[in-house]
């Protein structure tokens, strides 16, 4: 007897929420009211009458707390619980709730809302309250045919509708209403109960449904199925399973639920099934579980269907739906006999909706509510690890926020995870001050990593130390002998001065900054000066440049013999004495020679006796060699001109009062 139990049955997320709130609510209470059964199910309606839960109508309400059952209530009832001082605990299906919420949104100004669902249903009855409009309810093709034409409307399902008759309907619907929005507020869990029941009823030769014969959701399965299955049974109990329902030794019985069904009305049809199976003597490898459907399976199949629910475990990461969001939480549907349930904390995203399907983590495979309560945030912290571990073993760059200064450094997050900064690592250079950093996004390599302990060290020294390398390298291959390139002038020694080239520095030595004497570095360049230098020799082994300042400037000894005419007289000054002579610089680099002869009008002993270093004096060019690099200067020549020229014009004056006296005379 192959046996195959539909993916998804029973108990779905909202009733399960309502009756394990009901029942801790009638512990806390001793006996409560809920307003009408909690649940279309017998079985339920029972075990909850055993535990204290009664159901009673408004008007017969005995508690003073009331439960709102899972179908919802119109405001119009809160209203009148409230005036009889009433607490109320509204377990409404959090499907239910979004269904008032937006009908209540979409009619506030009067607009109509159309209902696609069973009129008699309390969940409709419930929703017409929140309607501020006119309420059309359709619940079939031709209703909605017959409905007038409407100019603007809103349609939504009962939650428990049947997905492919809602979406006939919308179709009529269409036609109807000329601008139409439309709202799908079918449950997932009911679409997911709805599709699996099709897949199963197509394979199968009888059909098992179980589940109040009251219930909407029960109903519309067992439709449904009998579409597709025609010996298909409808039952509350297993004992409404008679032993001559179907071919034990060849039928392929598929068993399914509504979503208000409970586990044990389950276990109950399969234990029966299991009796009549043995009635009939047929071996135990006959039967198959509900994963491997007609496969050989063990003899016991209870510990089979047992099986077939999903074994979980703390720790163990599984995959899911989204069927239910509420404000505490997000319920997953996992393919257990029970859904998951993450706490809003819990979440990697805040923006989860219906139907998307998440990654989690059984934190316990039962909380107090029943559900496997699950979390994201192992997850997202295992995988955050696992990409910190490869960034750290590939020396990749991660980016953090420096959070607080302590002491010997600075602790940062690295994608939510703590790294501490020592302060030898912050920076190229010792910084006494770390506040700086505060707020800041740091480039850092992990250095020191411990995934047990949780512990990251990280440099920001690291980063800076390649990025700087990484401009050298790009900087060195930008250089070539004889270019003349911009640099920063950054600091002066006694020997020369060292540029700023893009991150690398080169030397200007001081014989290099003129093509005059340099005292020092500092009376021709001052730091942080822009200079253009000519790169005189390259060094990439050993990071040495060679730098030229005077050579980016003509040669004084270019022209020269154009810039110092032989007999020109022009200005200089004595830089230095010799015993044969006057040294004396016209222009930077170019110094010509007073003989010792040409220093005076007279014969003078020494040099010194003439002339003085620092003194300017006037030469007049006697000879220029371009080729030895010598000029030839004399004073003692200009000097003469002077005299001569002085004599001149002493012998005019007296000449000129002569002839004015003469005249005078006349």
């Amino acid at each position: 007897m192959p046996i195959i139990m539909a993916k998804h049955a029973g108990f779905c997320s909202g009733v399960s929420r309502a009756v394990n709130q009901a029942l801790k609510l009638a512990e806390k209470h001793k006996g409560i009211n809920t307003l009408g059964e909690l649940v279309h199910n017998q079985s339920v309606i029972d075990a909850l009458a055993q535990a204290g839960v009664v159901a009673n109508n408004l008007s017969n309400i005995v508690s003073k707390e009331v439960i709102i059952r899972s179908h919802g209530v119109s405001p119009q009832v809160i209203d009148e619980l409230k005036s009889q001082n009433k607490v109320i605990y509204d377990l409404t299906c959090p499907f239910v709730s979004r269904l008032h919420q937006k009908v209540a949104d979409y009619s506030e100004n009067g607009l109509p809302v159309i209902l696609v669902g069973d009129p008699a249903h309390p969940e409709i009855i419930g929703t017409i309250g929140w309607c501020k409009g006119q309420t059309y309810i359709v619940n079939t093709i031709e209703e909605a045919s017959a409905l007038p034409h409407i100019d603007t409307a809103l349609a939504v399902a009962q939650t428990t509708f049947r997905k492919d008759l809602w979406q006939s309907v919308c179709e009529v619907l269409k036609q109807k209403v000329s601008n139409l929005s439309i709202m799908d507020t079918i449950c997932t869990a009911t679409i997911q109960r709805q599709s699996a029941a099709v897949e199963l009823a197509k394979q199968a030769d009888a059909m098992i449904v179980v589940g109040g014969k009251n219930s909407a959701n029960t109903q519309k399965l067992y439709r449904t199925c009998k579409e597709l299955c025609s010996r298909t049974i409808l039952v509350e109990r297993a004992e409404e399973i008679s032993s001559g329902f179907a071919d034990i030794k060849s039928d392929i019985i598929g068993i399914t639920a509504g979503a208000s069904t409970p586990e044990w009305s389950l276990k109950e049809v399969v234990t029966r099934m299991t009796d009549i199976e043995k009635m009939e003597q047929v071996t135990p490898e006959e039967v198959t579980s509900v994963e491997n459907a007609v496969e050989n399976a063990n003899a016991d199949f209870m510990a089979q269907v047992e099986a077939t629910m999903v074994r979980i475990h703390p720790g163990q990461v599984i995959k899911g739906t989204v069927v239910q969001i509420t404000e505490a939480d997000v319920c997953v549907d996992i393919g257990y006999k029970t859904e998951g349930r993450i706490a809003r904390e819990d979440l990697a995203d805040q923006d989860v909706k219906l139907g998307d399907e998440i990654e989690a983590e059984v934190l316990k495979s039962k909380d107090s509510d029943g559900y496997v309560s699950l979390s994201q945030r192992n997850i997202i912290n295992r995988k955050v690890w696992d990409e910190l571990v490869a960034k750290y073993e590939n020396h990749e760059v991660v980016e953090a926020v420096a959070k607080d200064v302590v002491k010997g450094g600075v602790i940062a997050r690295i994608n939510g995870v703590r790294a501490f900064i020592p302060a030898s690592q912050i920076a190229l250079r010792f910084i006494d001050n770390l506040e700086q950093f505060k707020g800041q996004t740091l480039r850092l390599h992990i250095i020191e990593l411990d995934q047990q302990k949780k512990r990251i060290v990280a440099s920001r020294k690291s980063v800076l130390l390649e990025e700087e390398k990484s401009k050298k390298e790009e900087a060195w291959n930008k250089l070539e002998v004889g270019k003349v390139v911009e640099g920063v002038v950054r600091r002066l020694t006694n020997f020369g001065a060292f540029v700023d080239l893009d991150g690398i520095d080169g030397l200007i030595h001081v014989t290099d900054l003129s093509w005059g004497r340099v005292k020092h570095p500092g009376d021709v360049v001052k730091p942080d000066q822009k200079v253009l230098v000519k790169i005189l020799s390259l060094d990439e082994e050993n990071q040495r440049i060679q730098l030229g300042l005077k050579q980016t400037s003509e040669h004084p000894w270019e022209n020269i013999e154009e810039k110092f005419p032989v007999g020109s007289v022009v200005e200089g000054k004595v830089v230095r004495i010799t015993a044969f002579g006057a040294f004396v610089e016209l222009a930077d680099g170019l110094d010509g020679l007073v003989h010792i002869s040409q220093c005076a009008l007279n014969r003078i002993n020494k040099v010194e006796d003439a002339v003085h270093v620092g003194q300017d004096v006037r030469v007049k060019v006697l000879s220029v060699n371009p080729e030895d690099r010598r000029i030839s200067l004399s004073i003692r020549e200009v000097l003469a001109d002077e005299a001569l020229d002085t004599d001149l014009d002493d012998l005019a004056m007296p000449s000129a009062e002569v002839e004015v006296s003469e005249v005078e005379e006349e």
